[in-house]
C-alpha cells in the first residue's frame, strides 16, 4: 500500500505574461504571450506529488469564484483526492500575476484572497487527512497562526513533517524542533540562517544552523548548482541536469513534491534528491507552474 502524503497550503489562480524584460518603475511594455494557470505553492506541490505517483490529500481554501468552484475538478482529473479543499464563501481565490523574461526568471506578485482565510479551525476539521498520512508537507504562504496549528497537529500526530519555507517569514525554534526536513532554497537558507548561501561550503554553515535548532535533515536548493544535502550522518551535493531554462516559476515546488513522493517510496536522501532535481529539470523547460509539473513516465529512475 502506497504511504499517504498531505500537503498542507495555498491554492492560487496563475496570470502568466511572457516579456522581454521585466519593466522598469514607470515603463510599459508589450507582453510575447498571456496565458492562465493553476497555480498556488500547496497546490503546485500536490499536483507535482501526484502526477509523480504519490497518493495526495490537499488541504487548502479556494475562493467564492469561477476558479474555486472548478478547482476540484482540476485536482481530481491529477488523482488527488479532495476531500479537504474547502471553499470560502466571500473572498475570491488567491491571485497571482507573474512575469516571466527571457532568460526564464520570474517576478511575481500575489494576492492571497481566501488562502489567508484558511484557520486554525479548518486544519482541525480536515485532521482525518493528517491522521491517515505518513508524510505532511507544507509552505508558508497560508497564515503562518494556522501552519504553526498544522505543525503542532501533525507533530502529535507523530508525522514526518516537511517545511518548505518560502515565502520565507522568521521561524521560532519551537518549530525547527518539529520538522523532519527543511528545504529552504539559497535566498531563503540566508534569510534564515543570517550566513549568505552561494555554494556548497556556505550551505553546509547554514544547515548546521538550522540541525543545531533541532530540524533532522536539510536540503538547501541551490539553482543551477543543484542541491545541497547534510544531517547528523552524511553530506552531499547532488548537481542538476543541463536544460534549457523557459520559465522557473514552481521548480521549487516541483522539486518538493518530488522528493516527498521519493521519500514515501522508501528512496535513501541521495536518490529522493537525484529524482526531484530530474523532476525539477523538466519542469523549468516548460512554461507555467503545475503545469510544467512532469509524470512518473517522463523520469528514468
Amino acid at each position: 500500500m502506497k504511504k499517504i502524503i498531505t500537503v498542507i497550503g495555498s491554492y492560487n489562480h496563475d496570470m502568466v505574461f511572457q516579456t522581454p524584460y521585466f519593466p522598469k518603475p514607470g515603463e510599459t511594455i508589450t507582453a510575447r504571450s498571456f496565458e492562465m494557470f493553476s497555480g498556488g505553492k500547496g497546490a503546485n506541490q500536490a499536483v507535482a506529488a501526484s502526477r509523480l505517483g504519490g497518493d495526495v490529500f490537499f488541504i487548502t481554501k479556494v475562493g467564492n469564484d469561477e476558479f474555486g468552484s472548478t478547482s476540484k475538478e482540476k485536482f481530481s482529473k491529477d488523482s488527488i483526492r479532495t476531500n479537504y479543499i474547502l471553499q470560502d464563501t466571500s473572498l475570491p481565490s488567491g491571485t497571482a500575476i507573474i512575469m516571466v523574461n527571457d532568460e526564464g526568471q520570474n517576478c511575481i506578485v500575489i494576492t492571497p484572497g481566501a488562502n489567508d482565510n484558511l484557520l486554525p479551525r479548518d486544519i482541525d476539521a480536515c485532521c482525518l487527512a493528517i491522521e491517515k498520512a505518513n508524510f505532511v508537507l507544507i509552505q508558508l504562504e497560508i497564515p503562518y497562526r494556522t501552519v504553526e496549528h498544522a505543525l503542532e497537529l501533525s507533530h502529535n500526530m507523530k508525522k514526518k513533517i516537511i517545511l518548505n519555507p518560502a515565502p520565507t517569514v522568521p521561524l521560532e525554534d519551537h518549530v525547527y524542533q518539529k520538522l523532519h526536513l527543511i528545504t529552504p532554497n539559497q535566498t531563503e537558507a540566508s534569510l534564515l540562517t543570517g550566513i549568505e548561501v552561494e555554494n556548497e561550503q556556505s550551505a553546509s554553515m547554514a544547515a548546521d544552523v538550522f540541525l543545531k535548532k533541532g530540524v533532522q535533515n536539510v536540503i538547501i536548493t541551490l539553482g543551477e548548482k543543484g542541491a545541497y544535502f547534510k544531517n547528523s550522518e552524511e553530506q552531499f551535493l547532488v548537481p542538476i541536469q543541463e536544460v534549457e531554462v523557459k520559465d522557473t516559476t514552481g521548480a521549487g515546488d516541483i522539486f518538493n513534491g518530488a522528493l516527498v513522493v521519493a521519500l514515501s517510496e522508501g528512496k535513501n536522501w541521495r536518490q529522493a534528491v537525484e529524482f526531484a532535481n530530474l523532476a525539477s529539470s523538466i519542469g523549468v523547460s516548460r512554461l507555467g507552474a503545475q503545469s510544467s509539473a512532469p509524470y512518473r513516465n517522463e523520469i528514468s529512475m
